[in-house]
């Protein structure tokens, strides 16, 4: 059963959150972090990017990097940051259109993600990894979240409704359009969460595998060689991890599409004839003006289904469907995107390690299919895939299987941000 811990977070307040508050360190590049920094001294980027500060080309991995990172983290601890006077959990609802999704934010157990309570669906990179957990150790804090998933309960779901049906302690709408509100549970209210929360067998990582796995190493690290740590005796130190948990009806994900550079030698011609090979190729689908979604949001996925999958190729979009159907009870070998790996990827265009192979790269989320044509019509790429959006239900089988989802295919949006609570360890 997963165990939720209460914790005094440090935060922004609501005047100055919306300063403070910055995208994911890790989906943006350095010049991306150092362009949504400009002109405010305050973003959360200047801690969890500190290498923005130093001088381009700077290796953002240097010592220096973390040491700016900690002297930035404790110039806004002082100035605009302030300590919950009791251990609290939180709602985190984001909005984005018309989609909203409600998760409770606290510190949970890292023994239950070494146990596998917390299910994970990702490998990491070591790289990765040495980066955010010299990162905690530098700061003594984490400062963004896990973002989990679990089946919802209605229990907790009514808790959140009565919850987030009081005045927020912090509500903006940030630059991308996404709103971000939060709520402080205390009391009486929260011990009640917390046991109803008791009732939830497993917890999946949707996103924030590096953060999770960094919290793990850090913890070690600390206790291996007795680093005493600075946290506020709320009885969530180093042993927790900060996280977001969603139930899984109100979690969203978008494509995680792709682009690849050239045909691998072959002519075009040559091309089209290996697909439909392996591939029923029929013209489509559609339009853009009849694929595109309700608000003005530009198309995510061409795909109309699960099972088909769109290429974009010489100015116009194809779906192929594998002459031979994969095995629906094969959790991973019946996602699209291992159909496409194994049909077409790796045996027509020569592309073995997407993680690794300079010819492929992927265009996820909201930035929708216009994205691919455009990659293919300007000549920068040579043909892209669209692919229908993966399911929570499947990460969720997968991760029950002790299996690893394919690279790249889960993107998850909207995403949360940086620096709105920070768990001292």
């Amino acid at each position: 059963m997963a165990t939720l811990h209460p914790f005094r977070a440090l935060r922004p307040n609501s005047d100055n959150a919306s300063q403070i508050a910055a995208v994911p360190y890790d989906v943006v590049s350095t010049d991306e972090a150092r362009a949504l920094a400009d002109g405010n001294p305050q973003s959360f980027l200047r801690v969890s990017r500190a290498e923005i500060e130093l001088p381009a080309g700077s290796d953002p991995y240097a010592d220096a990097v973390y040491q700016r990172a900690a002297d930035n983290f404790a110039t806004l601890r002082k100035s605009a940051l302030t300590v919950e006077d009791e251990p609290s959990v939180y709602f985190y609802q984001l909005r984005m259109g018309g989609h909203v999704q409600t998760g409770l934010a606290a510190c949970f157990s890292i023994d239950e993600y070494d146990r596998d309570i917390i299910k994970k669906h990702e490998r990491t990179r070591r790289d990765k990894e040495d980066d955010r957990t010299k990162h905690m150790l530098a700061l003594g804090a984490q400062t963004g979240p896990v973002f989990l998933t679990y089946r919802a309960s209605e229990l907790v779901d009514r808790h959140a409704a009565q919850a987030t049906a009081g005045r927020p302690i912090i509500d903006f709408t940030a630059d991308d359009g996404v709103k971000h509100t939060l709520w402080r549970v205390t009391g009486a209210e929260r011990d009640a969460l917390v046991a109803a929360f008791a009732r939830i067998p497993s917890l999946y990582i949707a996103d924030g595998h590096h953060r999770a796995a960094s919290a793990a190493r850090a913890r070690t690290e600390m206790r291996d060689k007795k680093i005493a740590g600075t946290s506020l005796a709320d009885g969530a130190g180093a042993d927790t991890v900060l996280a977001v948990a969603f139930p899984h009806d109100q979690v969203q994900i978008l494509s995680y599409n792709r682009t690849v550079k050239d045909l691998g030698g072959l002519s075009p011609d040559a091309f089209l004839a290996a697909v439909r090979e392996r591939f029923e190729v029929s013209p489509g689908p559609g339009t853009p003006a009849t694929l595109r979604e309700p608000q003005g949001r530009p198309e995510v996925s061409r795909g109309a289904k699960r099972g088909d999958i769109a290429m974009y190729f010489q100015g116009a979009w194809h779906t192929l469907r594998p002459r031979v159907a994969p095995d629906p009870n094969d959790p991973i070998g019946s996602l699209d995107v291992s159909v496409l790996q194994e049909s077409l990827l790796a045996p027509i265009l020569g592309i073995a390690d997407v993680r690794t192979d300079k010819r492929i790269d992927f265009v996820g989320g909201a930035r929708g299919t216009r994205a691919l044509e455009q990659a293919v019509d300007s000549g920068k790429a040579a043909v892209a895939f669209s692919l229908f959006p993966v399911s929570v239900a499947d990460l969720m089988a997968v991760s029950d299987a002790g299996e690893i989802m394919p690279p790249k295919s889960t993107w998850f949006e909207p995403k949360l941000r940086d620096g709105l609570l920070i768990h001292v360890i």
